[in-house]
């Protein structure tokens, strides 16, 4: 299927948050019981209609896990988007969300637009972080904020989507820089097509 524009998204946050199985849920509808941890970067794609265009958006799922930083770091110079995700029943998960930040805003260029995920929700009776203060935190921190659960699929998609729209946000108000590739977006161009008037020749005139 064409497009007309490409995102590139990386999903981060610590182990067993459930980034692999949002992107899962979002570019198959699929969910894994069980799931083995990732190792250094997994990929995926996604075509979806935005605003009369058609994106596609390129996903980068990191591994959270101390020894693979080194290798996921590069992942964040081209990035526009990002999904900092953390899981609602755990807490430490949360407490850890500014180093995340930080890293993603010292090595991404400085117009990513991030999206903080609180992921889990399908076990909102095990919660440890209250809506309230992940909100907050966001807010605080210049972020988008969505709750999801990649087991059932609520909000997966609101999550990917929300933020590709604010980044075609930016693009229409020209914060953002659509010919430098630093900025994780390519656009095509749309093929000039040009008139072609066809002039038949002149009649010849019969001599009596």
């Amino acid at each position: 299927m064409s497009y007309s524009c490409l995102f590139k998204f990386i999903i981060i946050g610590e182990t067993s948050v459930g980034k692999s199985c949002l992107m899962l849920s979002f570019t198959d509808k699929k969910f894994r019981q069980q799931h083995d941890l990732t190792l250094g970067v997994e990929f995926g794609t996604k075509i979806m209609e935005l605003e009369g265009e058609k994106i596609k958006l390129q996903l980068w799922d990191t591994a959270g896990s101390e020894k693979f930083r080194s290798v996921t770091r590069s992942y964040y110079r081209a990035a526009a988007g990002a999904l900092l995700v953390f899981d609602i029943t755990r807490r430490d998960t949360f407490n850890r969300l500014s180093e995340w930040l930080n890293e993603a805003r010292l090595n991404g260029n400085p117009s990513m637009t991030v999206m903080l995920v609180g992921n889990k929700i399908d076990l909102n009776s095990q919660r440890e972080v209250t809506y309230e203060e992940a909100n907050k935190f966001a807010m605080d921190n210049n972020l988008l904020y969505a709750e999801a659960s990649a087991k059932t699929g609520v909000g997966v998609r609101e999550a990917f989507v929300d933020t590709a729209k604010a980044i075609l946000k930016r693009i229409n108000e020209k914060v953002i820089d659509t010919e430098n590739k630093a900025y994780g977006i390519t656009v095509k161009k749309k093929q000039e097509t040009k008139e072609i008037i066809v002039t038949p020749p002149p009649k010849k005139q019969c001599c009596m």
